[in-house]
């Protein structure tokens, strides 16, 4: 009902078009302006770039619409904070000394001592009874009442992302789709129902209704349906439109997170969902090691028992006598969070392929985070394992290579050499872990100018035809390796951080030269509860891991 509707923004999105102007706003790597942190200090937020496309920020926007148009967002901050100033002649090397430090000082706010007034009140009896009344009058037929609860989605949040396709891209922690949404629905709902992964059902929560396809989700508790928010949008980029459903329709204001008294049931037919933990699968192995305590502490060869001692092999052993990389990931920390995964992805110019490629299994991630579960479908514990290459001392792809595409360096390092790889594929055929991807399409757009300037120089972008993996980071290491030299010096531990590394929340990943025996690497890798994935091939890899070892308490578990 407003007469004028005017609409800054990112993208020309569903909000835009209820607008009568859209102005196009600047990404915040673009934006000068201010905040102020929890204790009040200022911080002045800087651009990393000018403007791509000549957007303007929130600021420049309020002071055309006050009569001052034309105005800068830098002039704007800086004289603001000028006119704040107590010593506005000496103020230019205040306004310096804060865009050098990040910070103003002396601009916290004094503390508040605060007392809590009121805590809302639960639903009463009352309102709970009606709840109960209405999900028995909804039952009928083959209709399940259920609960519902509404989520932000692991990866495009609210939807705000959702036009980030390395975000569409990367599988969600513990389903592992990818490009879609889902209705996440427990074991024993899906068996009652009849219901397989896919499968569409229709649910309605009183006038409000949505069609989504089903997810099982071990531990996802008996009669919850959870739902993730951010998807089915019609407008808001190439990559956002007309992906999944729109969970946001069966929200209600008065409970936007959670709901009773739906019903579910099926429509009969079936949607494709792109999950990644469908193909490349390694399951029937030994892979996840897990105990409690006393057994760590008493018998910490019960974590090897399917490992065999080093075999005879036919490959002659060499002596390192530089560097000698390696990588340990301990999968007490993992979380499954899939930040290694994106953070490898941006270092090493990494494409997206699209929903129908990943269905294809043909995903490029260097690196994947499987998921695995322990004990009762209903109330399972989950262990997640990140796969990078594990760099093999008797490497099973290296020998079956017609052109020498993939071989060993005098430090370890498994590599590949793209101007030689004629697609074969032999060595993915022959890799055990399955963590090589091919370039089966011309996935990597060479020819969008502001694509150019998101790529790392420092790595190769690949055409067709080629097969990649993880490198352990080879060009950090090499530019480490060259600082060192400069310094006629060898590299220190902790000087060289892979990027999957760096990005790591619960640092669960540790690289460096097991040859210097102060390091940490050194010390994780002799660890006894280290083991080798699949070390019973005799593949020998650098990439070990470290169990998971949970500490339960007796009186919890009844």
């Amino acid at each position: 009902k407003t007469p004028l509707k005017v609409r800054l923004g990112l993208y020309e999105d569903e909000t835009s078009a209820l607008c009568d102007w859209h102005i196009p706003a600047v990404h915040f790597l673009e934006s000068w302006g201010d905040a102020r942190g929890c204790d009040g200090t200022v911080s002045l937020v800087q651009p990393l770039i000018a403007p791509l496309y000549d957007g303007k920020t929130a600021t420049e926007l309020l002071a055309a619409l006050s009569g001052q148009p034309g105005r800068t967002a830098y002039n704007i901050v800086k004289e603001y904070w000028r006119e704040q100033s107590k010593a506005p002649n000496d103020f230019e090397d205040q306004w310096q000394t804060a865009l050098h430090e990040g910070v103003m000082t002396n601009t916290a706010f004094p503390a508040l001592n605060v007392n809590l007034l009121s805590i809302p009140k639960r639903p009463d009896d009352a309102q709970r009874a009606d709840a109960d009344q209405r999900r028995e009058g909804l039952r009928s037929g083959d209709a399940e009442s259920v609960d519902l609860l509404f989520r932000p989605d692991p990866t495009i949040y609210d939807g705000r992302f959702a036009n980030n396709a390395w975000l569409q891209e990367l599988p969600k922690p513990f389903t592992k789709l990818t490009w879609d949404n889902a209705a996440l629905i427990g074991p024993r709902l899906a068996e009652r129902l009849g219901l397989k992964n896919g499968d569409v059902v229709d649910i309605q929560h009183y006038e409000r209704r949505l069609q989504t396809p089903i997810w099982i989700a071990p531990g996802q508790a008996e009669g919850v349906v959870t739902l993730h928010l951010g998807y089915g949008r019609s407008r808001g980029g190439r990559v956002a439109s007309g992906i999944g459903v729109n969970a946001y329709v069966l929200q209600s204001f008065d409970s936007p997170w959670s709901a009773t008294g739906a019903t579910l049931r099926a429509v009969g037919r079936r949607e494709s969902l792109a999950c990644t933990q469908t193909h490349h699968w390694m399951e029937g192995r030994d892979l996840v090691r897990s105990g409690t305590v006393e057994q760590a502490r008493d018998h910490p060869e019960s974590f090897k028992t399917h490992e065999e001692k080093p075999a005879t092999t036919l490959f002659p052993q060499h002596e390192y006598e530089g560097y000698k990389w390696a990588m340990t990931i301990d999968l007490n920390r993992c979380t499954g969070c899939n930040a290694c995964v994106v953070a490898c992805q941006a270092e090493n110019n990494i494409p997206v392929v699209g929903k129908d490629q990943v269905e294809r299994g043909r995903e490029m991630h260097w690196i994947r985070v499987d998921t695995y579960y322990e004990g009762e479908p209903e109330n399972p514990q989950a262990v997640h394992q990140p796969l990078p290459c594990m760099h093999c001392e008797n490497a099973p792809c290296e020998v079956v290579c017609p052109v020498g595409a993939t071989l060993h360096d005098k430090e370890g390092l498994n590599e590949m050499v793209y101007n030689r790889c004629v697609g074969t594929r032999y060595c993915s055929n022959n890799c055990p872990y399955k963590v090589r991807r091919f370039n089966f399409l011309q996935y990597s757009d060479l020819t969008t100018p502001s694509l150019k300037l998101m790529r790392n120089p420092e790595v190769t972008v690949r055409n067709r035809g080629v097969m990649e993996k993880c490198t352990y980071c080879i060009q950090r290491i090499s530019a480490a390796r060259i600082d060192s030299e400069k310094r006629d010096s060898k590299l220190i531990d902790g000087q060289l951080v892979t990027a999957c590394q760096a990005a790591c929340p619960s640092q669960a990943i540790t690289f460096g030269n097991l040859n210097e025996s102060d390091s940490r690497i050194a010390h994780v890798a002799a660890d006894p509860l280290n083991y080798a994935l699949l070390g019973e091939l005799n593949t020998r890899p650098r990439t070990t891991y470290l169990p998971v070892v949970r500490n339960p308490n007796p009186q919890l578990l009844g």
